[in-house]
């Protein structure tokens, strides 16, 4: 599959599919307390997704019978929603797509179950602010290892795993496109960044080992040493002025 370099109209479509996702998931994240289920929070999302217009990104995609992926502690990504309830101290990654107008957004963040940690909440805190450094490096010129390579030093810096195994992507009329983001690399490697390409970046973080195994739902993934991760992503914008988050 070769890279898409999409319209200023596609992009505008796209925004606006990114926004009732951002509406749909922080409508999501203010359910999350301790006693919840990973399912309700699942049927929450796909009610308020249909309700907006939309249709579930991840619905059927590849057999995953969900709208919402619910990944809690070391699980890190793809997590079946379940009747596993939530318990105080818990963080649970919750990763959404829509599919509006023929276009499919992307995003992701992990949430604290009540009070956490401190460990749990630097864990959170960088992993946030991986994406946020990851994002400042797309603009036209720069590479695709300058993402990496951004997301890597800090995460690394600040003592944490980046996990190898997963990684961005480009998205549009598919879910996932061309090019490959991974969370770590060389910078000046890897595709020239365009204008009107859209992308995911979505740093995965681990308190220990960064390496992963498949989770207990026989699904989605987890950390293979048991560590607790995280996850944070957003759908962005090559624009000539640099990146336009379009899940906000």
């Amino acid at each position: 599959m070769a890279i898409t370099i999409k319209s200023e109209e596609e992009i505008k479509i796209m925004a606006e599919g990114g926004k009732i996702l951002a509406t749909v998931l922080s409508e999501v994240e203010k359910m999350v307390k301790p006693g919840i289920t990973t399912l309700e929070l699942d049927r929450a999302a796909e009610a308020l997704i249909l309700k907006h217009g939309a249709k579930p990104g991840f619905k059927n995609y590849e057999g995953f019978p969900f709208s919402l992926c619910a990944s809690v502690n070391e699980d890190i990504v793809h997590g079946f929603p379940s009747g596993r309830v939530l318990y105080e101290g818990d963080v649970i990654g919750l990763d959404l797509g829509v599919y509006y107008k023929d276009y499919y957004s992307d995003m992701s963040k992990t949430i604290a179950v009540g009070k956490i940690s401190f460990e749990a909440k630097r864990l959170l805190d960088v992993t946030k602010k991986c994406l946020r450094l990851g994002i400042k490096k797309v603009r036209p010129g720069n590479t695709i290892g300058d993402i990496g390579n951004t997301i890597q030093r800090f995460a690394e810096d600040q003592g944490y795993g980046v996990v190898r195994e997963l990684c961005g992507h480009g998205i549009g009329k598919e879910l996932h496109e061309d090019p490959k983001i991974p969370n770590y690399g060389k910078r000046g490697e890897g595709a020239k960044l365009e204008e009107g390409m859209v992308i995911c970046i979505e740093p995965m973080l681990t308190m220990g080992d960064y390496h992963l195994k498949t989770a207990k739902d026989g699904y989605g993934y987890a950390t293979k040493d048991g560590s607790l991760s995280a996850h944070f992503e957003h759908t962005i914008a090559v624009t000539k002025n640099g990146a336009k988050i379009l899940t906000e």
